[in-house]
């Protein structure tokens, strides 16, 4: 019988990766995170696992690499300019086809900013995590119970792809606290990790984990290998929900938490007699934009509502590849939007139509 605990965002992470069978974390402190790691200090321990504040950011995103290179599930976790700092590792990562888990609990940039919550690094996230020809999976829970539930998701795509994933979240959804149901999540089919350098007894070749490759031809195949591994993902993991988008005439574009305040601006603006729907990605990379273009012939026009200045919006166009008109409204620095507000965009963008 499953039981609900109440836990902060960050907490609920913490614990869904531990039960998800990750054993090994590699941090450094940075708010509004900081209690994730915490939690693990704590606990870990105490469940046969090793919780470690390293030097650095760059340090700990190298022993991330490690780690995962001997087969191990092992979770890092930072906010943005910690996120920035870790960016030449995770590149190595995806370089050399390893799995890990990265938590991005967003705070206000750019620079130092503030600590409150922020949604301004999806442009790193989905687009610029590491150099080179490189994605990672992203996910966005909107919710505590997802910030569990997407944890050990996180955990089992990464270990089928060999890619790391990421979590995005943000202050807010990191500090606040709701109930949590740790219930059986779905079993998913797990490949060996054969290629893991985790000795071999003279039983198996010798694995070597590495990404660097001087002859063109064979980074050239690899990184195209990888491409194919990115369809195949696009092709089975997109996740998304849709929230009164059958008639909608205007159809809000959110993730994270401001997708549950455009959820109630959505239901504010039912009661006044506007058709407006909500659409909510829950990974962003990949993007759901197969979705988003069927909703294209269903609505008139489209709102990505942001904490930032604009940046899904522009994955938002160009999966609809402008077959309707696409507006951003946003607000930045650490400013959370209240439904009212959006309201307000949603009546402006009604007398439009």
């Amino acid at each position: 019988m499953s039981e609900k605990v109440l836990m902060k965002g960050n907490e609920a992470i913490a614990e869904a990766a531990m039960r998800a069978g990750c054993k090994l974390f590699f941090g450094y402190p940075i708010t509004p995170q900081t209690d994730l790691s915490e939690y693990l200090a704590k606990q870990m321990p105490k469940r046969g696992g090793l919780m470690l504040q390293a030097e650095s950011e760059v340090a700990a995103i190298n022993m991330v690499l490690g780690a995962s290179a001997a087969g191990e599930r092992v979770m890092t976790s930072s906010s943005s300019p910690g996120v920035s700092l870790k960016s030449e590792g995770i590149s190595y990562i995806v370089g050399s086809d390893i799995p890990c888990v990265i938590v991005n609990v967003q705070r206000g940039g750019p620079g130092l900013g503030g600590i409150q919550p922020a949604q301004s690094d999806y442009f790193q996230a989905t687009k610029a995590l590491g150099h080179g020809d490189m994605h990672i999976i992203v996910l966005a829970p909107a919710n505590i119970q997802e910030m569990a539930l997407l944890t050990g998701e996180a955990f089992d795509l990464a270990d089928i792809y060999r890619t790391p994933v990421m979590i995005l979240a943000d202050g807010a959804l990191g500090q606040m606290m709701e109930p949590v149901d740790f219930g059986a999540k779905p079993v998913r089919e797990l490949p060996a990790k054969d290629w893991a350098c985790n000795g071999h007894g003279h039983k198996r070749l010798r694995n070597i984990v590495n990404s660097l490759y001087i002859q063109p031809e064979e980074l050239e195949r690899l990184n195209i290998e990888r491409f194919e591994r990115y369809k195949k993902i696009e092709e089975n993991e997109v996740k998304y929900e849709e929230y009164l988008t059958e008639d909608a005439e205007i159809t809000l574009v959110a993730y994270g938490i401001t997708a549950r305040i455009a959820r109630t601006a959505v239901k504010l603006a039912r009661a006044e007699g506007i058709k407006a729907g909500l659409f909510r990605p829950i990974t962003l990379y990949p993007f759901p934009k197969k979705q988003l273009f069927e909703l294209a012939d269903k609505t008139n026009r489209f709102l990505s509502v942001e904490m930032s200045m604009g940046q899904m919006v522009d994955d938002v166009k160009l999966a609809v590849e402008f077959k309707k008109p696409v507006t951003h409204y946003g607000r930045t620095g650490g400013v959370i939007p209240s439904p009212e507000e959006i309201l307000d965009e949603i009546r402006r963008l009604r007398r439009e139509i």
